[in-house]
């Protein structure tokens, strides 16, 4: 996620020198339960994102299984798939989000150059 902080649109949006984020692999039932807790789903889900304050931007939570899976189903690494996460959450603790199909196209975009930035090589067709 260092690498993303390059991308001018990210970099604009940090505060200040540091920004801390915490990023925490766990479990698909960890993950369905903080999903039903903070966001009133309930289901599991591969990755959520919880704002912080000041130096430190937030807290990442990424299903380690989900990152497997979607690995395997999409034919990259699993190293690709949690880069991929990682950034996709950190968009989100940076407040861009993607309930409308502009919003979409802005953070696959952003996703894409932060990855490219950062030697991250997905499947094609991921994005």
């Amino acid at each position: 996620m260092v690498n993303a902080a390059t991308v001018p649109e990210i970099a604009a949006r940090l505060t200040g020198e540091t920004s801390g984020v915490a990023v925490r692999l766990t479990s698909d039932r960890e993950l369905h339960r903080l999903n039903r807790a903070y966001a009133g789903e309930d289901h599991a889900t591969d990755v959520l994102s919880f704002a912080g304050d000041e130096a430190h931007l937030g807290d990442i939570a990424i299903s380690w299984p989900a990152t497997e899976r979607q690995a395997l189903e999409h034919g990259h690494p699993e190293t690709a798939e949690l880069a991929l996460l990682s950034v996709h959450g950190l968009l989100h603790l940076l407040g861009w989000d993607h309930a409308t199909s502009e919003e979409r196209r802005e953070m696959t975009r952003l996703t894409r150059a932060a990855l490219k930035v950062s030697g991250i090589r997905l499947a094609s067709g991921r994005l």
